[in-house]
């Protein structure tokens, strides 16, 4: 059953008549067997879900970032519960957006690279084509990111595209930034939503990720132009020269230092990158801004959840890199913001501490809704942390790489709250790597070879094997 594209809003009497949803959940296509309502309640929860592309987690202000504009953002977690712990379990645009939507580590969803589509039984059990099945309206805006056969006619509101995209485009004769045109579909989507029917909103940005043809990379609305203009961008600790030179061989001539020289090689490259960067994070802001008002407007604000995060992290020219993919904390580590408003006042602006992951975000949104998320998801819901929980909670996790790609070497590892074990897998013997965070937070010194740390080396090997295993 399909629901309305265009932005008219079905009065509750239309909605009942059109639907025959007259009460709470429903399938709309056929009996749910692995994902099923858990609350009646008759007033469901909206949600917008927004992922930025390749921002770190040290980009905004609410995270420390003394430079950085991002006034919504920062709104947004003293509202909310700001997650200051977030990974993603792969560092590369396709795998990590599969992960998202699946709640599933690469290993399982297998979608390595920007070709594989998700298949139809796949696709069936992501978080919005579930809600859907109970009643949801369901959009989706901007980079589709999983393959390049669009699922247009899955989602009641479909504005995607394949691959990067761009982020200029001509209106009227003039020249309309993306992070705007994708704004102003958010808002007719939300236009286009009824009280009567709850709705999910899944906007994924293409900023602030660079246009990688164009020599300028970072292609930032000119309307910011003047944004940082008299700042200067302190130069990170880890790109000097001696922490780059320590890297093994393949690293120095990997696609990550190819890329370090067209964005960060001399000081006037890396001044404008990061304020091209950061311009791009401020138009994203604008955007959520933007939303904000108008679910205000359209009486939507009390009953919608909002999530923000990236899908990984962006090397500002630490260890002499560009790029992500490795398991350095710039690559690995991103944003999340969880804003409830049926979060009581004593809760807001918390912030928490927990390793949580990408795979997480896919139960989290179908358990804050009320309904039980699939067993074959691996993530767990961080919905008991969100309303100030203690309960156990896991202290590591496993990370992989596994794109084929014939200058970024395949990597895995395991990060705990104080160790971080590193494994170039093709590499004969292997390349190891350990750091310890708690002394060494910008991991500069590989200490796996040091004899007085075998026995941790020791035992994260053991734990890289488990976990590995267990996700077979």
């Amino acid at each position: 059953m399909a629901y309305q594209k265009d932005s008219t809003k079905l009065s509750r009497r239309q909605f009942i008549k059109k639907t025959g949803i007259a009460g709470a959940f429903i399938s709309v296509a056929g009996p749910l067997s692995s994902c099923v309502q858990k609350n009646k309640s008759s007033r469901r929860p909206n949600v917008i879900f927004l992922l930025t592309d390749d921002q770190r987690w040290d980009t905004m202000g609410c995270m420390g970032n003394p430079i950085i504009q991002t006034p919504n953002m920062d709104r947004l977690a003293a509202k909310g519960v700001l997650f200051e712990s977030n990974f993603v379990t792969t560092s590369i645009c396709a795998a990590s957006r599969a992960s998202i939507f699946a709640g599933q580590y690469t290993r399982r969803h297998r979608i390595i690279d920007f070709k594989t589509d998700f298949s139809p039984s796949a696709l069936k059990q992501t978080y919005p084509l579930l809600m859907r099945r109970v009643g949801y309206r369901i959009g989706f805006i901007g980079k589709w990111g999983v393959g390049n056969n669009l699922p247009e006619k899955e989602f009641d509101y479909f504005k995607g595209f394949p691959g990067q995209g761009r982020y200029f485009h001509k209106e009227n004769g003039k020249q309309v930034h993306l992070t705007s045109i994708m704004g102003r579909q958010a808002i007719e989507f939300l236009n286009g939503c009824s009280e009567n029917q709850p709705f999910c909103l899944s906007i994924s940005f293409k900023a602030p990720h660079v246009q990688d043809e164009d020599p300028r990379q970072f292609l930032y609305d000119p309307t910011y132009e003047n944004l940082y203009k008299n700042v200067t961008i302190p130069v990170p600790k880890t790109a000097h020269p001696r922490y780059f030179e320590a890297l093994p061989e393949y690293i120095r001539n990997s696609e990550a230092r190819r890329r370090w020289e067209i964005r960060f090689s001399t000081p006037e490259k890396f001044q404008e990158s990061v304020k091209g960067y950061y311009r791009l994070i401020y138009g994203v802001d604008v955007v959520l801004g933007r939303i904000i008002s108008a679910l205000k407007e359209l009486k939507f604000e009390d009953n919608t959840i909002i999530i923000l995060t990236g899908d990984n992290g962006f090397y500002l020219g630490e260890h002499g890199l560009a790029g992500k993919w490795f398991m350095h904390e710039e690559s690995i580590r991103t944003p999340l913001i969880v804003y409830d408003p049926r979060l009581p006042v004593s809760l807001r602006g918390k912030r928490r501490q927990e390793i949580v992951l990408n795979i997480d975000l896919a139960p989290t949104i179908l358990d804050l809704v009320g309904l039980d998320f699939p067993a074959h998801m691996q993530g767990r819901t961080l919905r008991g942390l969100i309303y100030g929980k203690e309960e156990p909670w896991r202290n590591d996790f496993f990370y992989e790489h596994l794109f084929e790609h014939p200058t970024i070497p395949k990597s895995e590892g395991v990060r705990n709250e104080r160790w971080k074990y590193v494994r170039y897998v093709d590499q004969h013997p292997a390349h190891e790597e350990l750091y310890d965070l708690e002394n060494d937070p910008d991991e500069e010194h590989n200490i796996a070879m040091i004899e007085g740390n075998r026995e941790i080396l020791n035992s994260l090997r053991k734990r890289w094997r488990e976990l590995r295993e267990n996700l077979r």
